[in-house]
């Protein structure tokens, strides 16, 4: 790798909002570290991104495993020059009802989301910590201000996240490190097929670009704001919405979103 570039680490980055936050990074002048639990689809990302002349170490590893995070923390730090940015975007998530849908199914979520996030986070966290610099990025999403009917443990855990990285922010908040929590909402990749919700109203809806939810998220993150509502006007009135409502009438307007068979209806 160019040492004489800045170098940045991206979870989840062999698709979606993942690909183009790395992709997008590189565009700005990073050399990357990407990371996702599938090897071929990570493999063909990261070449994409090389193209355009980018160093990209590929490290294959399923964070919901301890000792893989483990191990990808070291092999990042391994190339002997610091993360400047870190982007903690590794995610899952499960449509269904909750008793109809398989423990492991929200474990895997809880382990995904909450656990390896938190696990890299105090990794990279006592690193920027010593040298007083660095730049996190959590996804987030919207689904973090509502209850989730039908998505009832991804979304508790979104609301994990958000909460987590306020605090994380607030800590941090006279030193030279900084934490942004990126609030997409649905948006156009492969989610809500791999979380069984082909048939839902929001698995069908029209969804927010990656590259636009991206371009914003990285603005955010540069300019060293807390949070952002990411993607369409849709979306960012959604959100505004959110904040007004009770959580009585977001988790039943949620529930005709998100519960199964709805995107049959009418």
């Amino acid at each position: 790798m160019n040492d004489t570039k800045p170098l940045a680490l991206v979870t989840g980055a062999s698709s979606g909002i993942g690909f183009e936050l790395a992709r997008q990074l590189a565009e700005r002048g990073y050399d990357l570290v990407v990371n996702a639990e599938d090897d071929t689809r990570l493999q063909q990302a990261a070449q994409r991104i090389r193209t355009a002349g980018t160093r990209v170490e590929v490290v294959r590893a399923d964070l919901r495993d301890p000792d893989q995070t483990e191990r990808l923390f070291a092999a990042a730090t391994a190339l002997g020059r610091p993360l400047d940015v870190v982007v903690l975007n590794a995610g899952v998530g499960q449509g269904g009802a909750f008793v109809d849908t398989d423990l492991a199914d929200e474990l895997e979520i809880i382990d995904l989301n909450v656990r390896s996030t938190v696990h890299l986070a105090k990794l990279v966290l006592r690193d920027m910590a010593a040298r007083d610099e660095g730049r996190v990025l959590v996804t987030s999403s919207i689904a973090s201000t509502v209850p989730g009917s039908f998505q009832a443990v991804y979304n508790a855990s979104k609301s994990f996240l958000q909460s987590f990285t306020e605090a994380l922010r607030n800590e941090f908040e006279d030193t030279g490190v900084t934490l942004t929590s990126l609030m997409p909402g649905p948006t156009e990749t492969d989610f809500f097929h791999r979380a069984d919700m082909d048939d839902t109203k929001i698995g069908r809806q029209d969804k927010d670009e990656p590259a636009q939810v991206a371009r914003q998220g990285l603005d955010a993150l540069f300019a060293g704001k807390g949070k952002i509502v990411a993607g369409s006007v849709r979306t960012r009135a959604q959100a505004a919405a959110n904040r007004m409502l009770p959580d009585s009438l977001k988790a039943e307007a949620h529930r005709r979103m998100a519960e199964p068979g709805s995107g049959d209806e009418g």
